[in-house]
């Protein structure tokens, strides 16, 4: 009762606003329940206008109103403008409003704050953002933003993406692009309630876009990625030019040959350089000898810097630099390394591709830069290699998670053409691990682990091989083994020459590895690889069911077992077979050795949302094997 009085002193209160004068566009109670409901914020209007001046230029104006109803949709009442050399701000503006839609105060130049935006290991780079924050001291309220930008940076045209985020609600969003006429816009649409519209006006082709009541949209365990659930239209230029460089994105293959405009004449070596490389390949029989040489060459000799100045987000540095200074970022340093490889008569393809764990699928059918790292391709009669010139600690031929199982832009003398990069199966990606425990009658025990790491399960502790010391890193091997009590008594990790390898030994002491009631000692056979985590059951799935960490695990366990026990009950062996995995466990006796052995396999894919409780039930049933448990029984006499 007393919520309702609020409610409707709030909604007097509102209307007494709008009556006076005051605009109650933005008072929080006009907001529709449906779009309120398990939202941190909603856009209560959006309006983005991106107009191309020329191939050369164009303008954006932004124009957003956000209601933050929350302390967790506070990061929503903040905006972020990025500019660098080639793109500058020509104005921010911005308005505070409390609950009822009163303005409150407007943005002052004090307000806004002006960061550097270039990541970690950046020695030189223009990339900075402009942070404005303007928050109300109680919940909900409103802001208002309003800028203005202009580039020259005619390669990358805006991707709208009205809800950016989960917990996120839209009233009204709108995106129009304005293209001179003969200046066709190139777009692709995803998930839109309705299809742009296209209109003559004047001397410009107009593009409209607009969303309306959008609820908040949420992502689902093993779904898709959020950006592919949610209404978006991504947009590129037929022609463009960057700093004098003229281009098209028509085709693939124009894309290559824009690149090949930028790297053109970069590839020059010192003499001396070269006869280190002929030295160093001499006698080498076959090409991949060869290639891990000269890759081996370049890591030596060099470290990664990333530096972004203008067109040199797309342009290496000349060879001859990276050679002199030792230092480059990835696309000076892939330069480099063919360079160094065409001396040794390897030929070579610098290669752009979307360098991240959060591998974004390539969308063949629509050229764009869709990329944000170049690494090197070196075809050859036996294989295909590729390399990773930023990491002086990777191995030749391993592209792993960063970018592995995704399609890039090779740049060969005819043009770009996509290929993929190796996809990885489960067999690639493995964790081989025998254990051998010896077990006391009071329920307390010591055990040696072996573990071997390959594949994609290598990556973290060889990361942590080379980034943490000895102290760091046996903290974080106590976060990752998954063992009730235990100590660790002793470790070591060893990264395997050449190879995408790691292994793992552990000594541990295990306080509590058995429970103790009366003559009788209960275990759990599966001491480090248990199935926790199960997803939530659903019936109502929206969205496909994607895997795409393939991986196989095999757990063998041998416990010594004290004198005078025999095994009172042992589980069955189990197996268990799904379109997403296989899993088999089983324990025997030899002598007085207890063994268990557990297999599991999980592949990658695209499932359709119907099958979801398929893979819920097979990881239920995983971790109910997991969790059995051995009854070991002192005889009587």
């Amino acid at each position: 009762m007393q919520k309702q009085l609020i409610i409707f002193l709030l909604s007097a209160l509102v209307s007494r606003v709008a009556w006076a004068g005051d605009s109650p566009t933005y008072a929080a109670l006009t907001i529709s329940p449906a779009l309120s409901k398990g939202a941190n914020a909603v856009v209560r209007t959006e309006e983005t206008v991106f107009t191309v001046v020329s191939p050369k230029s164009a303008t954006e104006k932004v124009r957003q109103v956000v209601t933050v109803l929350n302390e967790d949709g506070k990061g929503h009442g903040s905006l972020v403008v990025y500019y660098d050399k080639l793109k500058k701000v020509d104005y921010l503006k911005g308005t505070l409003y409390d609950a009822f839609g009163k303005k409150v105060r407007a943005l002052k130049s004090s307000d806004i704050k002006d960061y550097s935006a270039n990541g970690d290991g950046t020695l030189y780079g223009d990339d900075r953002a402009k942070v404005s924050e303007m928050a109300h001291h109680t919940y909900p309220y409103t802001v208002e933003y309003e800028y203005q930008t202009t580039t020259s940076n005619m390669l990358l045209y805006p991707v709208w993406q009205p809800l950016s985020a989960e917990k996120l609600s839209i009233e009204n969003a709108t995106f129009q692009v304005n293209m001179p006429t003969g200046m066709p816009l190139r777009y692709l649409e995803q998930r839109l309630p309705e299809k742009g519209k296209l209109s003559q006006e004047g001397g410009q082709q107009v593009y409209r876009w607009q969303v309306k009541n959008l609820a908040p949209v949420e992502t689902e365990p093993y779904g898709p990625k959020f950006f592919e659930i949610v209404p978006l239209v991504r947009t590129a230029a037929t022609s463009f030019e960057v700093e004098g460089y003229a281009g098209s994105l028509d085709s693939w293959k124009a894309m290559g040959e824009w690149q090949n405009k930028l790297n053109a004449g970069r590839d020059q070596l010192p003499e001396a350089t070269k006869q280190q490389v002929l030295a160093l390949t001499k006698g080498l029989a076959t090409p991949q000898e060869k290639i891990k040489a000269v890759y081996q060459f370049m890591q030596n000799k060099t470290r990664y810097v990333s530096i972004q100045l203008g067109l040199g987000g797309w342009q290496p540095f000349e060879a001859s630099m990276v050679d002199s200074k030792g230092y480059g970022d990835c696309k000076a340093l892939s330069n480099y390394t063919k360079a160094l490889l065409e001396v040794a008569g390897i030929p070579s393809h610098y290669a752009i591709i979307y360098g991240g764990d959060d591998n974004r699928p390539v969308l063949k059918d629509f050229p764009s830069n869709q990329f944000n790292h170049v690494v090197l391709c070196v075809p050859t009669a036996k294989d295909t290699v590729w390399l990773e010139c930023t990491n002086q600690l990777a191995d030749a031929g391993y592209t792993g998670s960063f970018t592995g199982d995704r399609y890039s832009l090779l740049v060969t003398p005819e043009g770009g053409k996509l290929v993929p990069t190796p996809r990885f199966k489960a067999a690639d990606n493995t964790q081989l691990r025998t254990v051998k425990v010896k077990l006391n009658a009071q329920g307390g025990a010591v055990g040696e682990v072996f573990t071997h790491y390959a594949g994609r399960q290598h990556e973290d502790r060889n990361d942590i091989i080379h980034q943490l010391d000895a102290e760091k890193q046996l903290k974080w091997l106590y976060k990752q083994t998954q063992i009730p009590a235990f100590e660790i008594k002793s470790f070591a990790l060893e990264k395997v020459k050449g190879q995408p390898q790691v292994n793992e030994k552990l000594q541990l002491e295990l306080p509590k590895l058995a429970s103790v009631s009366g003559r009788r000692l209960f275990i759990t056979p599966n001491l480090m690889n248990r199935q926790t985590s199960v997803p939530p059951a659903t019936e109502n799935r929206k969205y496909d069911v994607v895997l795409s960490y393939p991986y196989h695990d095999v757990d063998t366990v041998e416990y010594e077992i004290p004198a005078g026990y025999k095994p009172e009950s042992m589980p069955q062996p189990v197996k268990i077979a799904s379109a997403y995995g296989e899993y088999q466990a089983k324990v025997q006796m030899t002598g007085n050795k207890l063994v268990y052995v557990r297999q599991m396999t999980m592949h990658r894919g695209r499932y359709q949302a119907a099958k979801y409780m398929e893979l819920v039930n097979f990881l239920k049933q995983v971790s109910k094997a997991d969790q059995q448990q051995v009854v070991l029984a002192a005889e009587t006499t």
